[in-house]
């Protein structure tokens, strides 16, 4: 009995032992996993068409993040930081083996200025999106839209669709303006202004491109503005000898 009684605490320890030098051994390897020194992240990948972007500037965006060993860092943290960047609409972040960080970066696309007159430094995005950014790197023409703060979605749907049939006739906007009753002005490259007020936008337009060949007929001086918020027919001012 006493040597089944030694064998079996003989036995209890050596399994004991196995026990705790494996949960010894998972805290060691936790540690490590999680210990940016033991399995750092080395490299950052940045992918996606850039415009106004560059890679470095992606880079300097987390500079200054612990972002973790390739085990502790988090993606959807990384994303956010991403995210907060006025340029960057969408960011989608992965970790490759052994040590690569890849992000894959959609740019916000602008779609004009911003209330240009007390925001000059606010652009607008195709989505309607409102973001305030460095426009020195701007190298395109964009249109100035203005409208009250609280319809940025309401202007970008009414630009988007005057501008699409004024421009298939040959006709390009420079500035819209929703007013605060929503009626909504626009100014062209050629300098003529329509008044189109607030409803039958479309309709208004292109009584304006019908009207347009003869209007420039009509008289030497250049068109002011054409003012079509009626019914029928249009109203026109021409600008005066000084004003040209």
């Amino acid at each position: 009995m006493a040597a089944l009684r030694w064998q079996f605490w003989l036995g209890f320890s050596f399994f004991l032992s196995v026990v705790i030098g494996a949960i010894a051994g998972a805290v060691w390897l936790y540690y490590v996993a999680m210990d940016a020194n033991e399995v750092p992240l080395r490299r950052l990948v940045v992918q996606g068409e850039l415009t106004y972007l560059t890679p470095p500037q992606v880079r300097e965006a987390l500079a200054g993040e612990s972002l973790g060993s390739f085990f502790s860092a988090e993606v959807n943290q990384v994303q956010a930081l991403l995210e907060a960047q006025p340029w960057v609409e969408q960011a989608s972040v992965r970790k490759e083996w052994p040590d690569i960080l890849k992000v894959f970066i959609v740019e916000r696309r602008p779609l004009g200025h911003w209330n240009p007159a007390t925001r000059p430094d606010a652009l607008v995005s195709v989505n309607g999106d409102v973001f305030e950014v460095d426009k020195a790197v701007l190298t395109e023409f964009l249109p100035a839209l203005s409208g009250p703060e609280h319809a940025v979605k309401e202007t970008v749907e009414h630009y988007q669709r005057v501008t699409e049939l004024l421009h298939m006739n040959g006709h390009q906007v420079v500035a819209l303006t929703l007013t605060e009753r929503f009626a909504v002005d626009v100014e062209l490259l050629s300098g003529i202004r329509l008044r189109l007020g607030r409803e039958g936008l479309l309709e208004r337009v292109q009584r304006f491109i019908d009207l347009f060949p003869t209007l420039i007929r009509q008289r030497t001086q250049p068109i002011d503005y054409v003012d079509l918020r009626y019914d029928t027919g249009v109203a026109v001012a021409w600008k005066e000898e000084q004003e040209r």
